[in-house]
C-alpha cells in the first residue's frame, strides 16, 4: 500500500501523527505499507511558493491512496487567490480525478447529549452525504472579478454536463444499494437550468437501480430537513456548493465536526482521505485537536481504496470502544467523561486496536 500523506496546516500534523500510530499497528502486524509525506496547503507556499507544488504531484499521482490533515490558515489569507492553501486542495482533486466526495454523519449514541439537537432527534443518527467535487460553480468558467461600466463586477459560473451528473449518481446509488437502499437527490430546479439538468439525469438513472428508492428535495428545504427531522434521510446526492454547506451542516448534527472523516474517490476507487474539520489555527500545536476524524478517515481509506473492509471495521470498533470507555477531547467533553490530549486519545484508540 502505497500512502501519500500530506500533514498540511495547523492541527494537520498532530492529527495525521496520530492516523499513522493506527495504521502502525497494522504494520506491526505484517501489513506493507509504504509512506511518503509531502507539502500541501500554506506550509507547501512557505516553502516553494506554490499551494499544490509539483513534487507533491507527482507523489500523489504515483501513490495507491492520500491521507490528508487539514490545509489553511489565516496568515495566507492575504496571499493572490492562486496561492492560497484552499487552491491547493482543489488542486490536488481536479489532478487526481475525485469527483465523489463520501461524508458520513453518524452520532455514536455516547455522543447524542453532545449534539446541538435533542436526543430524541439525533439518536441513531446515520447519514451518507455524496457530494460531487470536481465541477459546479468552484471550476466553472467564466470567473474572476472584473470592471464593467466603471463598477466592479464578481462572477462564478455555475456548470455540469450529463456525464459529469451520471457517474456521481451512480457512485450514489450503489452507495444506497449498501445501505437502506434510499437515495435523496438535492437540487435547485425551481431556479436553477444547471440543476433542473441535474434532476434529469438522476431519474433516467433510478430505473438501472429498481432497488433504490429515489427521491428529491429542493436544497433550502435539505438544510431545514436536515435540522427538523434529520434520521429521514438515509444517503444523499448533490453537487459540489450543495454539499459543501449541507455536510458541514450535518456534521454538527453529530455533536463535533471532530468526529467525521471523509473520502474523496475517482472511478477506480483511488482516493483522498481527509477529516470534514478545517485546520484549526486557534488550537494548532496545543495537543488539543480530536483526531478521530482523521484516524476514521483511515479506517475509510483501508476499507474504500484497500478493499480491507475488517481492518476498517477494526479501528471504528476500536473508536467505539474508547469513547465507550469515556475518554473525550475537548471539542466532545461533558461532565462525568475523561477530557485527554490528542496523543492521549491516540493512545487509547492504539491500546484498544491492539486488544482486538
Amino acid at each position: 500500500m502505497k500512502i501519500a500523506v500530506l500533514p498540511g496546516d495547523g492541527i494537520g500534523p498532530e492529527i495525521i501523527t496520530q492516523a499513522l500510530r493506527v495504521l502502525d499497528v497494522f504494520k506491526s502486524e505484517g501489513m506493507k505499507i509504504e509512506i511518503e509525506e509531502a507539502l500541501l496547503g500554506g506550509g507547501a507556499v512557505d516553502a516553494t511558493g506554490s499551494p499544490y507544488p509539483e513534487a507533491t504531484q507527482k507523489i500523489a499521482r504515483a501513490a495507491d491512496a492520500v491521507l490528508l490533515g487539514a490545509v489553511g490558515g489565516p496568515q495566507w489569507d492575504n496571499l493572490p487567490r492562486p496561492q492560497r492553501p484552499e487552491r491547493g486542495l482543489l488542486g490536488i482533486r481536479k489532478d487526481l480525478n475525485l469527483f465523489a466526495n463520501l461524508r458520513p454523519a453518524v452520532l455514536y449514541a455516547e455522543l447524542a447529549n453532545a449534539s446541538s439537537l435533542k436526543p430524541e432527534i439525533v439518536a441513531g443518527l446515520d447519514i451518507m452525504i455524496v457530494r460531487e467535487l470536481t465541477g459546479d460553480i468552484y471550476f466553472g468558467e467564466p470567473r474572476g472579478i472584473t470592471t464593467e461600466n466603471g463598477k466592479r463586477v464578481g462572477r462564478n459560473t455555475m456548470i455540469y454536463d450529463e456525464d459529469e451528473i451520471r457517474r456521481i449518481g451512480r457512485v450514489a446509488f450503489q452507495a444506497a444499494q449498501r445501505r437502506n437502499k434510499k437515495l435523496c437527490s438535492v437540487d435547485k430546479m425551481n431556479v436553477l437550468e444547471t440543476t433542473q439538468l441535474w434532476r434529469d439525469v438522476m431519474n433516467e438513472l433510478a430505473p438501472e437501480y429498481p432497488d433504490v428508492e429515489l427521491s428529491h428535495m429542493l436544497v433550502d428545504n435539505a438544510a431545514m430537513q436536515l435540522v427538523r427531522n434529520p434520521k429521514q434521510f438515509d444517503v444523499m446526492v448533490t453537487g459540489n456548493i450543495f454539499g459543501d454547506i449541507l455536510s458541514d451542516e450535518a456534521s454538527m448534527l453529530t455533536g463535533s465536526i471532530g468526529m467525521l472523516p471523509s473520502a474523496s474517490l475517482d472511478e477506480n476507487n483511488k482516493g483522498m482521505y481527509e477529516p470534514c474539520h478545517g485546520s484549526a489555527p486557534d488550537i494548532a500545536g496545543k495537543n488539543l485537536a480530536n483526531p478521530l476524524a482523521t484516524i476514521l478517515s483511515a479506517a475509510m481509506m483501508l476499507r474504500y481504496s484497500f478493499n480491507d473492509e475488517a481492518s476498517a471495521t477494526r479501528i471504528e470498533t476500536a473508536v467505539k470502544k474508547v469513547l465507550a470507555a469515556g475518554y473525550r477531547t475537548g471539542d466532545i467533553f461533558e461532565p462525568g467523561t475523561q477530557k485527554v490530549s490528542c496523543s492521549e486519545m491516540g493512545d487509547q484508540v492504539v491500546a484498544a486496536l491492539a486488544a482486538l
